[in-house]
């Protein structure tokens, strides 16, 4: 940072600045965490002597917490794997069912935005299309911040929700499906060999926020890759010049993925694995009715609290996750 010309290029020193910002951050919390192990180990000499039972209840909480903030300090550095660190692209599709499917995606909608904000990451809304009635068509999200790829890519599948639709009269219990999409975003540490003549570029207005100038510029962008039939939009700023070069990131993020998960059908095929693709094979279902639960079908991580879950929590579950793919 210090090297003359080094804010000649601002998006390659900002990236710089992230990842110093993001190495201090873990030099700093492991520092808090010494400092907590040392302080506990003066509380505990005090048990001894006193033995006081408050003190010593405060001391078991105190240990937990400990506990509990080394075991994610863990996870943030076992995330260790090419693009862990990158910001993540998300996006939901509701499944068949119409209103009641669109109003489960937009539920998610608002879970992945609380989880993002309390870890301290920043939203943006790339692309949103409302459904008719109620929910959202498709929504894409753009996840800032140091792991966010790392932590998201354990919530990409099926999500199944079961309730009492708020939508039929008669108070009958429904099942909903949306497919949870998550990419890393690339700026230009991987190579992607996109074809110009290989894609089909269209222009549109914008359907979200955006007051008088929605409706007057042609800013939206929608851009096809003809080979793979990969779709990708954007909407999110005013310029289309932004849009473009936003939706080419999102394109690239597409087809790594792709290209990922041509390879894992490879092994699969080598290892002799029939894996069950569709909406049978829901990675996570979250019941209402007729009892509350929400199940992690591939760790059976479960909690009971679904209010808290559909606030945020998710961390059990991602965390879990994770480390099942570590000791794998």
């Amino acid at each position: 940072m210090t090297e003359p010309g080094f804010w000649d290029d601002q998006q390659t020193a900002q990236k710089v600045i992230d990842e110093v910002n993001a190495l201090k951050g873990l030099v700093h919390t492991l520092e808090e965490h010494e400092e907590t192990h040392e302080n506990l180990e003066v509380s505990y000499e005090l048990v001894k002597e006193e033995d006081d039972e408050d003190l010593r209840t405060d001391l078991e909480e105190q240990i937990k917490g400990l506990r509990k903030a080394l075991n994610e300090y863990e996870l943030n550095i076992l995330l260790s794997e090419p693009y862990d660190k990158n910001n993540a692209i998300l996006e939901l599709h509701p499944g068949a069912g119409g209103t009641e499917s669109q109003d489960w995606a937009s539920m998610l909608l608002r879970m992945y935005t609380r989880w993002a904000e309390k870890r301290g990451f920043k939203v943006e809304t790339m692309d949103y299309l409302p459904g008719e009635e109620a929910g959202v068509k498709s929504v894409t999200l753009l996840i800032k911040g140091h792991n966010a790829y790392g932590y998201l890519k354990a919530e990409k599948g099926v999500h199944r929700l079961v309730r009492i639709s708020p939508f039929d009269s008669s108070g009958r219990r429904h099942t909903s499906f949306v497919s949870c999409e998550v990419m890393p975003e690339f700026n230009d540490e991987v190579e992607i060999d996109v074809r110009t003549e290989d894609l089909k570029i269209d222009t549109y207005r914008s359907s979200g926020a955006g007051g008088q100038h929605v409706n007057t510029t042609d800013s939206a962008v929608r851009i096809t890759h003809l080979p793979t039939n990969t779709v990708v939009t954007c909407q999110s700023e005013r310029s289309q010049i932004k849009n473009r070069e936003q939706a080419m990131k999102m394109l690239k993020a597409k087809l790594y993925q792709l290209e990922i998960e041509r390879q894992q059908q490879q092994l699969d095929d080598i290892r002799g694995e029939q894996k069950e693709i569709g909406w049978g094979s829901q990675i996570r279902s979250y019941v209402f009715h007729p009892y509350s639960m929400v199940k992690d079908h591939r760790t059976n991580t479960e909690n009971g609290n679904t209010q808290a879950v559909m606030d945020g929590e998710l961390d059990k579950f991602i965390d879990s996750y994770l480390r099942s793919q570590m000791d794998a």
